[in-house]
């Protein structure tokens, strides 16, 4: 099977818009052999233990899962060179676990550098899902709003280096670059 050009991807969009399962599909136009599925979520209740689970079922036994809470730009190199196409879900829950780790801003954004230097110098496509938090109201307290700047910032960083914009909405693909 001959790969498609090697491109980076952002899927974004609201909680519950389809994000993951658009960038299963988009994976799947790019390499059914050497796929990593990079899962940054730290599953610290029942609830997020069954998303995580039903995330799982979603992808089939193509999909070597490397589980990176914090050293995202890490995984990426160490899979980069050898992969078909890695998808990372997702920037959102790995910016959350940064901020449990420190909130400094710059350190978050400092890792978001290492991020896309690694997404640069991978030789296979990089898919990456996150979620749009700057659609709604202002959080009330000070952590959650520097949740929202940091996931917004990293959201802007990110999609201005990415070849592909897809913004998700009710489960359809709005390609927006």
């Amino acid at each position: 099977m001959t790969l498609p050009e090697k491109k980076n991807i952002l899927v974004i969009g609201g909680c519950r818009s389809g994000k993951s399962s658009q960038a299963l599909k988009l994976a799947d136009q790019f390499s059914d052999n050497i796929r990593i599925f990079i899962a940054t979520c730290v599953p610290y209740d029942d609830e997020m233990e069954e998303r995580v689970a039903r995330h799982q079922e979603e992808r089939d036994n193509t999909w070597t899962t490397v589980e990176e809470p914090l050293n995202l730009h890490k995984a990426i190199t160490e899979h980069g060179e050898t992969s078909d196409i890695i998808l990372v879900d997702c920037i959102t829950l790995w910016i959350t676990n940064l901020l449990l780790k420190t909130s400094r801003i710059d350190y978050i954004l400092e890792n978001v550098q290492k991020l896309m230097d690694a997404v640069k110098k991978a030789k296979c496509s990089v898919i990456m899902v996150s979620n749009e938090v700057g659609t709604g109201i202002v959080p009330e307290n000070g952590l959650a709003r520097m949740f929202r700047d940091a996931a917004g910032f990293a959201n802007q960083h990110i999609a201005a280096a990415a070849d592909q914009v897809i913004w998700m909405v009710a489960g359809i693909p709005v390609k927006i670059k």
